[in-house]
């Protein structure tokens, strides 16, 4: 199973406030602008000092039902070079951590 650049958004739709949600045999997740706000109508001059902020942790539960101990998340600039690098540290979290989300998915499964 392959965590891949085109499947997330593309990099504007995370500076409107939308985060991304995925999951990959029994790791979740998510991509989002931090802080996590709406400024589809603030002129980006205006705008407040914000990063990408990717997320991972364990199945089965929701990002905003996940205990906080359990999440691991790592920040990014908000450009292009930026989104790639958050991709590549989630995908490189699965594979570095597979034994992990493995035994997550077995857990389920029983």
């Amino acid at each position: 199973m392959a965590i891949d650049l085109q499947d997330f958004f593309n990099l504007t739709h995370y500076e409107y406030g939308e985060a991304y949600f995925g999951s990959c045999s029994g790791m979740r997740y998510r991509l989002a602008r931090e802080p996590l706000e709406n400024v589809h109508f603030t002129p980006p001059d205006k705008r407040g000092p914000a990063t990408l902020m990717a997320t991972v942790w364990p199945e089965p539960y929701a990002y905003g039902m996940t205990e906080e101990a359990l999440k691991t998340s790592e920040h990014f600039e908000i450009s292009q070079e930026g989104l790639e690098a958050a991709v590549a540290w989630i995908r490189m979290q699965y594979e570095s951590r597979e034994d992990e989300w493995s035994a997550e998915r077995s857990i389920l499964d029983d």
